[in-house]
């Protein structure tokens, strides 16, 4: 058996939980489509705890979760391969369009972010890297994702948090992105006092 066949085995076993615990779905569902904006508040309520280790955590969050979505954009143009639902009968909560399905740009985005907050907060991103496998296997079960799609996604966004971490380490960078955050802050604190 070839690894693209295993791959469909695993989907198959997944997607079929739609049909086997089918009272989940609409929470499943919910994880697929919208555990996301979780991220997306989480990120704002740290920028908004307006500490200087959150300032930075917060920078080298967006960056990784940027460059994440940007490679993947990449990949997807270069190696196309199609989502589930197209090359196959699946039972698909969520409608999607038939994007490039590899790699998952809700995994690469999820573990980016996780892996950033890890790297600032062990205990805090250890939680975030349970809701970025919480949104991958969603992604499946709801026939919109193959699971070598979110472990593709998973790595990359694994990796490029950790890259820029060790990019942004850089006594230039460091340098600019407190820079930048400084100027914010001038601006800020005029609107709202610390």
């Amino acid at each position: 058996m070839n690894l693209a066949q295993l791959d469909y085995q695993w989907f198959q076993t997944i997607n079929s939980f739609a049909d086997r615990f089918s009272a989940l779905n609409p929470i499943v569902a919910f994880f697929a489509n919208n555990l996301d904006y979780v991220f997306y508040l989480g990120v704002i309520v740290y920028w908004f705890i307006r500490t200087p280790d959150n300032r930075k955590m917060v920078v080298n969050t967006l960056l990784s979760g940027g460059v994440a979505l940007g490679v993947n954009n990449i990949i997807g143009v270069i190696y196309h391969r199609d989502r589930p639902f197209v090359a196959h009968h699946v039972i698909q909560l969520v409608q999607h369009d038939a994007s490039a399905s590899f790699p998952s740009n809700h995994a690469a985005a999820a573990f980016a972010v996780a892996t950033s907050i890890w790297l600032w907060r062990r205990k805090e991103g250890s939680v975030w890297f349970v809701l970025a496998i919480l949104i991958g296997f969603s992604r499946i079960w709801s026939g919109i994702h193959y699971p070598l799609d979110i472990i593709g996604g998973a790595i990359s966004g694994t990796v490029i948090g950790i890259a820029v971490k060790k990019i942004m380490s850089q006594q230039v960078l460091k340098k600019v992105s407190d820079s930048v955050i400084c100027f914010y802050e001038s601006i800020e604190h005029k609107v709202w006092k610390p």
